[in-house]
């Protein structure tokens, strides 16, 4: 089960409009506890313990401090939707479906979490992740 946050909402949309049923986001009727507007910190804890690959385009989200610590303690596992220049949601999508095969791969070679990985228009990719 896939989580889009909210920088990545508009892809997670269209996913789901598109009749996916393995994608969440804030909003999400089969997520209530997840509301628009929540904080990473409020909605890594649920996606952890859930177990969602979160898409994002947060670049960020796995340096600062207070995100990196959850990022570790709920074994967040995540893909950043990256590209040199802003990708609009449409984009986003064709991006994730036609390296969607290798991401389901590199997810299952992976395992639990913590861990991080860069989907862009080349393929995937692991990030580094610091210790906090």
């Amino acid at each position: 089960m896939y989580f889009t946050d909210e920088n990545a909402l508009g892809m997670g949309k269209l996913l789901s409009r598109s009749g996916r049923d393995d994608i969440v986001f804030p909003g999400h009727p089969a997520l209530p506890e997840v509301l628009l507007g929540s904080t990473d910190l409020e909605w890594m804890p649920i996606a952890g313990s859930r177990e969602f690959i979160v898409l994002t385009r947060d670049k960020r989200i796995r340096t600062r401090p207070a995100e990196l610590a959850a990022y570790m303690e709920h074994g967040i596992r995540s893909v950043w939707i990256g590209a040199k220049q802003d990708l609009s949601p449409q984009d986003q999508v064709v991006l994730f479906i036609s390296h969607e095969e290798r991401l389901r791969r590199e997810i299952i070679k992976l395992g639990a979490g913590p861990w991080a990985l860069a989907l862009s228009a080349t393929g995937v990719r692991p990030l580094w992740l610091r210790k906090p």
